[in-house]
């Protein structure tokens, strides 16, 4: 990506996450990158296919991370909580990412369907880690689906308690002990060790 796009892509990604798409103008976008609008269009055709490819990007990141790190653990609870740590590090180094999607999932509009299209791709690839972990007796036998989904809203969830209590940064480590204790010791079938 050039230095153009990116500065498209970040300012983007800021304003979507601020002020949500439907509020956020073309003239916004281009002032806060200080560009006219036709270097803008020379790389995006308009602000849905902007928002798309912010999505794509984003969620493609995701999974490339956790096939990445998963590829290295020698079993399914610790692929799991491979995935566990790499959503919480999402959290904080791509939130704004996060907060658009998460608010687009609801609704019928194109961008929307577009969004939960991408989230069921990133679930799956989860599912189908834990479909490996039932399988193979490393998880209890339970809902793949439901479990990929629940994996899945950890994110949701740590935004939400983020912004709840007003924090400005999460601890990483602190939030992942918790789900150690919780999550992580239900799910195996040896008490999470």
């Amino acid at each position: 990506m050039n230095k153009t796009k990116r500065k498209i892509f970040e300012a983007s990604l800021k304003l979507f996450s601020e002020k949500g798409y439907d509020a956020t103008s073309i003239e916004e976008i281009t002032a806060t990158v200080g560009v006219a609008k036709g270097t803008l269009y020379y790389h995006f055709s308009s602000k849905e296919e902007i928002f798309n490819f912010l999505i794509e990007e984003g969620m493609k990141l995701l999974k490339n991370s956790i096939e990445i790190k998963t590829s290295k653990c020698d079993n399914v609870l610790d692929k799991i909580k491979a995935i566990t740590l790499i959503q919480l590090k999402a959290i904080k180094k791509y939130e704004n990412l996060l907060t658009i999607v998460m608010s687009q999932t609801w609704g019928n509009e194109t961008r929307n369907v577009f969004c939960k299209q991408k989230v069921i791709e990133y679930i799956d690839v989860i599912k189908e880690i834990v479909e490996e972990g039932i399988k193979n007796g490393d998880i209890v036998d339970c809902d793949a689906d439901m479990l990929a989904s629940e994996i899945f809203s950890l994110t949701c969830s740590v935004l939400i308690y983020k912004r709840k209590i007003g924090l400005e940064e999460i601890d990483i480590q602190k939030i992942y002990k918790e789900y150690e204790k919780t999550l992580f010791n239900k799910i195996s079938m040896n008490g999470g060790k």
